[in-house]
């Protein structure tokens, strides 16, 4: 396994995309800003912003390749985790 721990896989999304993510919803190609190469299908990635800020995981839904064929509203990425959820947590907690 080389580096596949350091969250190598990396998608980025628009901002658009960036609140749905964030209230817990897949990202669609539409909503897709840049993805690195070769992530293979069911792999793990790191979602970011424009602005490089990390703002959950996900599973890839489609490898690299195959998101060149879908449907603007293809799933890309499957909703795992997100900072939402924290900041959604704290709000019942105080």
């Amino acid at each position: 396994h080389s580096g596949a721990r350091g969250g190598s896989h990396k998608v980025w999304v628009k901002p658009n995309a960036e609140m749905t993510f964030l209230y817990g919803n897949n990202v669609a190609k539409a909503g897709l800003a840049r993805i690195t190469e070769s992530i293979p299908q069911y792999a793990g990635v790191v979602v970011y912003s424009m602005s490089n800020i990390p703002l959950g995981f996900g599973v890839a839904a489609q490898a690299t390749e195959g998101c060149k064929d879908l449907e603007p509203n293809g799933v890309v990425v499957l909703h795992q985790a997100d900072i939402g959820e924290y900041l959604r947590v704290e709000d019942d907690l105080f």
